[in-house]
């Protein structure tokens, strides 16, 4: 990317810079954590005043897509990741929709034994076998959720699925079972050692959990969802509108 402005154009030199950087910030490396060009080096290139160049980087610091420390340098803050609960979609769906380039950190497949908790939503009994997904799931930053998924038996989801695909889209498109209504439970929660160590964090530092419980239109079940989000990089966005 050209580093230029144009000394000559009506508009105001810091407004200039400040549309510079808005786009110089949106370059992959940049939005892979490497410090942006000194200021010293900025403010020669440009031929501006670093006093000009502040103006511009204080504004982008001030609504947080900057962060600087002294002796380092600045960067791009990397920011959270919203969920909108008004609309309801996939991980993935939800990640595509904010242009996040999803990457999948780790992936199990298994069946397991339905215990007490599967056993009382999926209608079925203890020790019924049911198919377990387990994802850890973020950004090139690095882990933002790790997800337990387990479907009732009658679906027949299982290992040989391209989890590549939207988890809901496999759902519909290639057993024709429709994810109609999700009821959830989200709390704040310590994390645990395990959870932990999946989402590069310490152990008892704050997570987001969610809990959600998925019904076709029928009302029957279909998938028992956990959710362990890191709680400095994931927000949770409700509307609501006064009836």
């Amino acid at each position: 990317m050209k580093l230029a402005i144009d000394h000559n154009s009506p508009v105001p030199l810091h407004v200039q810079v400040e549309n510079l950087l808005r786009e110089l910030i949106r370059q992959p490396q940049y939005q892979q954590g490497e410090l942006l060009p000194g200021e010293t080096q900025l403010a020669s290139v440009l031929g501006i005043s670093r006093n000009t160049l502040r103006q511009a980087t204080n504004k982008l610091e001030y609504e947080g897509l900057l962060i600087r420390k002294k002796g380092i340098g600045t960067r791009v803050k990397q920011q959270a990741v919203t969920s909108h609960l008004e609309h309801w979609h996939s991980f993935t769906q939800e990640m595509n929709e904010q242009g996040v380039s999803l990457v999948v950190y780790e992936q199990r497949c298994e069946t397991v034994a339905a215990d007490a908790r599967l056993a009382a939503f999926f209608h079925v009994q203890e020790g019924e076998p049911v198919f377990s997904l387990k994802r850890l799931r973020g950004s090139h930053h690095g882990p933002l959720v790790y997800f337990e998924s387990y479907f009732h038996p009658r679906i027949g989801i299982n290992a040989n699925d391209d989890f590549s695909r939207p988890l809901y889209d496999i759902l519909e498109q290639d057993y024709h079972v429709v994810p109609a209504l999700s009821k959830e439970n989200i709390s704040a929660r310590p994390a645990k050692a395990s959870i932990a160590a999946a989402l590069r964090i310490k152990k008892g530092a704050p997570i987001l959990y969610r809990e959600r419980f998925v019904f076709d239109p029928g009302g029957r079940p279909v998938e028992y969802n956990t959710g362990c989000y890191r709680a400095d990089r994931f927000t949770y966005s409700i509307d609501i509108r006064r009836s």
